[in-house]
């Protein structure tokens, strides 16, 4: 038998045995759902079953037994799905919700408009008798939504709104067991939920993990190492939900509505990101490129040390190069950057560095194609989430499995090892710089405005605009386009790294492994090894 399967395979001792149970049954044997006939079908081998009752998403808990059968016939008979004409009826199922209104549409609730039925009272020895058992002491829900499902019935693959409730999600089956379906990007796990257990979804089962129950009539369980069927009966679930007052403020940002919603207050998504992209950071950097140049010329001994791990003839990429500084620095290995200022990239290529043109976010080179990436101080120029998410994957992408990546970005906190200064606090010096508030804001686009960093300061926030003062040279295109000026100070936009932040990005990524995460003067660094 194989999990979420309506077939399943039957081996025999010999051909002749085989041969003579097709005949006799193929098309005719009344044993399939609602007594229709099997049919049956040769195969040359029997597939690796893969049980995915072995995985269990984090912060999923099941309390077999939760409640006793005469506690289970009391809260079964809150509420008559078969006679009460009050219920909404669904697709597949009957449902009845108390305290808030349970919208389907949007897996939410209105806040502001309370239903005039409260959770019933016969429901509170629950919490008691939850504190006693899970480390759940002081949790008592505001809203309830109970679920009636015949045999057949299902509901379908979902994530509760994060903004909608808090944490835990309370889920207890009555009436019936049920396998409950949970699914993260490729990872499937089916849960078996026996009646009377309680179900408790919390960190990554409750924010990432959507879970459903697939409608049909018979699930296939584990029994003593193999697999069996269970058959259906009507099942209805009392799901305990907290209504979140404000926004959600969870670890799991991919998945967050008010994540989301807080980028699209703020502007910075889609065309709005690229736009502060394109003002400023890449007219920035063709404007800086000489004076960049001049300030950049010595390797990092961490960035060093990466690259001196790869064999003899390993190709390696520099995915933001600026002037090439990383570029040429290991004889044994053969080192190509790609940035996209036409500006640096010259600088480049009058060094006879080998470079090319384009955005980290669309590197031209095809799958799995280079030994090593790097990309030191890129990243925390991009202005969102899903663009920073998008460069990193897009450096795992033409990597070969085993190949290497090596990230570094701008850390939020520049005490952070044993508390002494990084380098670019060390470095105050009085600057002639115009914008001298770390409260001064500059307005970007619509209501979009960022604060000014106050150079060689502590940061005050995470995204923010950078002064650069150029001095020395004006670079060469100045007088072609008149937008480029000595001594003016340039502004560079910044997404400054919480110390969890990179790790749990790249985290996200499910086809590598992180080998290495650390503090480097002012920077969290990352390297991961592409595994599939």
């Amino acid at each position: 038998m194989l999990p979420g399967k309506s077939f399943c395979f039957v081996q025999f001792e010999n051909e002749k045995l085989s041969q003579k149970v097709f005949e006799q049954f193929n098309g005719s044997l009344p044993i399939a759902q609602d007594n229709k006939p099997i049919y049956l079908q040769y195969t040359k081998n029997i597939p690796d079953v893969t049980n995915t009752f072995n995985e269990h998403p984090q912060g999923l808990i099941i309390i077999n037994d939760f409640i006793n059968e005469d506690e289970e016939m009391i809260l079964l008979g809150l509420y008559n799905f078969e006679t009460s004409k009050e219920c909404m009826t669904l697709k597949k199922r009957l449902t009845k919700s108390y305290g808030y209104q349970f919208n389907y549409d949007n897996n939410n609730v209105s806040k502001n408009d309370p239903l005039s039925e409260n959770i019933p009272k016969e429901c509170d020895f629950l919490w008691t008798r939850l504190s006693e058992k899970s480390n759940l002491k002081h949790f008592k829900p505001d809203q309830l939504t109970i679920n009636y499902y015949k045999p057949g019935d299902g509901i379908a693959p979902h994530i509760d709104t994060h903004s909608a409730f808090e944490g835990p999600i309370l889920s207890l089956s009555l009436g019936s067991s049920a396998v409950m379906e949970f699914k993260l990007k490729d990872k499937r796990a089916n849960i078996f939920l026996p009646q009377r257990s309680l179900a408790i979804l919390s960190g990554e089962s409750r924010y990432c993990w959507s879970h459903a129950i697939i409608g049909r009539k018979y699930d296939i369980i584990p029994k003593q190492g193999r697999f069996t069927v269970h058959k259906r009966s009507v099942r209805t679930s009392f799901t305990f939900r907290k209504v979140l007052q404000g926004e959600c403020n969870c670890d799991y940002p991919e998945y967050c509505d008010s994540y989301a919603k807080l980028n699209e207050n703020n502007n910075l998504t889609g065309n709005i990101a690229e736009s502060i992209e394109k003002k400023y950071v890449h007219t920035v950097y063709e404007c800086i490129a000489d004076h960049f140049d001049t300030t950049r010329n010595k390797p990092w001994p961490g960035v060093v040390k990466f690259l001196n791990t790869f064999d003899l003839g390993s190709i390696i990429i520099d995915v933001g190069c600026g002037n090439g500084k990383n570029i040429g620095i290991c004889e044994n290995i053969l080192s190509i950057g790609c940035d996209y200022s036409k500006g640096l990239l010259d600088v480049c290529k009058n060094r006879d560095l080998e470079v090319f043109c384009c955005n980290c976010l669309s590197v031209p080179l095809k799958d799995s194609s280079v030994d090593g990436a790097i990309s030191i101080a890129v990243i925390h120029h991009l202005a969102n989430y899903e663009r920073r998410k998008k460069a990193i994957e897009e450096m795992i992408r033409i990597l070969f499995i085993g190949g290497k990546g090596l990230i570094y970005v701008w850390a939020k906190d520049q005490y952070k090892k044993d508390k002494q200064k990084s380098k670019y606090i060390k470095q105050q010096r009085q600057e002639s710089n115009s914008f001298s508030s770390p409260c001064e804001n500059i307005q970007i686009e619509n209501d979009v405005s960022l604060p000014v960093h106050v150079n060689r300061t502590t940061f005050q926030h995470q995204d923010m605009l950078v002064p650069w003062i150029k001095k020395d040279k004006i670079n060469k295109n100045d007088d072609e386009t008149g937008n480029c000026k000595e001594n003016e100070t340039y502004l560079r936009f910044y997404h400054t790294f919480e110390e969890k932040e990179l790790f749990n990005m790249c985290l996200e990524i499910e086809n590598i492994k992180i080998v290495d995460y650390y503090y480097d003067e002012g920077n969290w660094c990352c390297i991961f090894e592409k595994i599939k």
